[in-house]
């Protein structure tokens, strides 16, 4: 009875209540004419621990905010990718560098090992529908188009099997977390001002629409479960935080009962062994931390001491980009590696203490860049990871006090490799449709964070910052594309900014400036790359002495804030620029502080021979 009631006393989560009314999307847009879809999820569901087979209701409120006339809808039935023969498992043995994770894996899964999403019944406004299922997505013959500014309802039966965990979702992971309940249910595809989005799940991320969920779960009492959403009925669970008395639950089932206000996902994940902490934020949300309790010594201290740091890592973010508006974040132990969802992350639990706060940096991170901001990420991945990537490396560099020159250095080295390698793709490219994994990731995740860091070379660091914020506040709650964060750059510097979004998000040009001739006190410089960039250089005299040179781009048509001393600027069209010192040089140094992604530094510098 000590255990059972010390089990019920760990299930203070996610004790706020939340009036969805409270978190609304920021109006204020470049564009007047925007809009976007809205859905309201309501399911509840049973799972069978057992045999890892759930059934579930979903009805869908969906309000066609388009001006267009809608006459099918698309759903994604994620977990049917792990079936032999899908389009993941297909591609994961035929690409040249496969996923180790995944390799070929999921072609010897058994029936009983398999994931799927069955449909067994789907209605429009209380009419039977007809549907076909094509791998991963279901397509919805609609009875009666959906008119601009309608609302309809669908409601459907479902039932799945979860897979073995091999990608992001499953049961039994390998640290033997029980279920990882990642893109678990029919979710309905992407409507926006370029059509629908029915992406078919090869391996890449996701992309979904803002609404409510009200989810019930209903699973074995012994077990605890974590995710997005607020709880609504801790009390009804057993859960006796609150009043010092405990509930004994009814039968051999809980519950488990939430609500997520403004949300394009729901994500949980339920252990028996799950330890459940909490810690709260100071004007902030409540922080949950569930990890196994059987994990060694050295990794549940490193649990413990990651906890005051996600406290850190919040504020940062919430500082430098933006309030997080929601009342609670949970850490989870579970998936394969480190994934981001709504309120919520999944991580593999066995790790360094400083492998655990950098992943848990990263993952909170999405919280803005991908879960507020919220890019779609199989078209402009890089502006969820880069970006995801840049502000993370910075967290991580205040909260850890390492206090780098440049914490984005790993980036510049990984997109240089890239640039060079012949492997490289421009960053418009579909994310499944790349060659190579590792292209993917290094586009992903290194140019992408580069495209951000390089920016504030281009722009000024401080004109950096405010634009992060502005980007921030302008589209929360929207899905902005790459267009839209250059634009911000530009209202707040008043620069034309085009150059650099095209040069370096849609194409493989590259840049590489050297120093061509230097004589007495004159020096001549060469663009060889096709990108074109403003320059900054330092120029060190024979009588000890510096002095440091920035000279703009003309096509930018402004100057960053810079006490460096001004000169004329350079026109992309001409190769050489040609310009006199103020004394006799001894050297030339382009780009010292090395924040420009040169692909060949070897001919940056030039020093006179004694």
């Amino acid at each position: 009875m000590k255990k059972f009631f010390l089990f019920l006393f760990s299930l203070s989560f996610l004790i706020s209540t939340a009036n969805p009314k409270e978190i609304e999307p920021n109006k204020t847009t470049s564009n007047s004419s925007y809009w976007q879809q809205h859905v309201d999820y309501k399911m509840d569901i049973t799972m069978d621990v057992n045999n890892y087979r759930y059934n579930g209701t979903q009805q869908l409120v969906y309000t066609n905010n388009s001006p267009d006339v809608l006459n099918r809808v698309y759903y994604h039935l994620y977990f049917n990718a792990f079936q032999p023969g899908s389009e993941m498992d297909i591609r994961s043995q035929n690409i040249a560098d496969p996923d180790g994770r995944v390799g070929d894996r999921i072609s010897k899964l058994t029936p009983e090992e398999i994931g799927y999403l069955k449909v067994t019944s789907l209605k429009q406004n209380g009419i039977i529908l007809n549907y076909d299922v094509v791998g991963t997505v279901l397509e919805v013959q609609l009875n009666e188009p959906i008119q601009p500014g309608e609302k309809v309802t669908f409601d459907m039966v479902f039932n799945g099997q979860v897979p073995v965990q091999i990608r992001r979702s499953g049961r039994n992971n390998a640290e033997g977390v029980a279920l990882s309940m990642t893109q678990w249910y029919p979710k309905l595809a992407e409507y926006d001002f370029e059509g629908w989005h029915a992406d078919p799940y090869i391996g890449r991320e996701f992309h979904g629409v803002w609404g409510d969920f009200d989810v019930t779960i209903n699973i074995d009492k012994n077990y605890t479960i974590g995710g997005s959403g607020y709880l609504q009925n801790p009390n009804e669970i057993g859960h006796g935080y609150e009043t010092g008395e405990v509930n004994q639950p009814k039968g051999d089932m809980l519950s488990w009962h939430f609500l997520a206000p403004k949300v394009h996902d729901f994500t949980w994940a339920a252990d028996p062994e799950f330890i459940h902490d909490t810690m709260q934020v100071p004007d902030g949300p409540m922080l949950h931390f569930l990890y196994k309790k059987n994990l060694e010594a050295e990794y549940l201290e490193n649990w413990k001491q990651l906890q005051p740091k996600t406290v850190e890592l919040m504020n940062y973010f919430s500082e430098n980009i933006g309030m997080y508006p929601y009342k609670q974040y949970s850490v989870i132990q579970g998936g394969d590696g480190g994934m981001e969802y709504a309120m919520c992350t999944l991580i593999t639990g066995k790790r360094k203490l400083g492998s655990l706060i950098g992943v848990t940096a990263h993952e909170l991170a999405h919280a803005w860049f991908q879960f507020l901001l919220a890019t779609n990420e199989l078209k402009h991945y890089w502006m969820d990871e880069g970006f995801t990537s840049y502000i993370s490396d910075y967290a991580m560099d205040a909260v850890m006090g390492t206090n780098e020159d440049n914490p984005t250095t790993n980036a510049y080295r990984g997109y240089l490799y890239l640039a060079t390698s012949g492997k490289e793709q421009p960053l418009t490219t579909q994310a499944d449709r790349f060659e190579y994994n590792q292209a993917y990731g290094i586009s992903a995740y290194s140019k992408g964070e580069v495209f951000m860091a390089q920016l504030g070379y281009v722009i000024g660091e401080d004109n950096l910052k405010a634009t992060i914020k502005k980007y921030f506040n302008d589209f929360a709650f929207k899905h902005p594309t790459p267009n839209d964060f250059i634009r911000t750059a530009e209202k707040i510097t008043d620069f034309e900014l085009d150059w650099y979004l095209i040069d370096f998000a849609q194409t493989t040009n590259t840049i590489d400036y050297g120093v061509k001739a230097v004589s007495d006190k004159t020096i001549m410089l060469e663009r060889i790359g096709l990108m074109p960039m403003p320059l900054d250089l330092t120029v060190t005299y024979t009588d000890g002495t510096t002095e440091d040179y920035y000279i703009p781009l003309r096509m930018m048509r402004g100057k960053k804030p810079t006490t460096a001393t001004t000169i004329s600027n350079w026109a992309w069209a001409y190769p050489t620029y040609t310009f006199e010192a103020s004394k006799t040089i001894k050297s030339v140094q382009i780009d010292p502080k090395e924040w420009m992604a040169d692909v060949n530094k070897e001919n940056n510098k030039f020093e006179k021979q004694d």
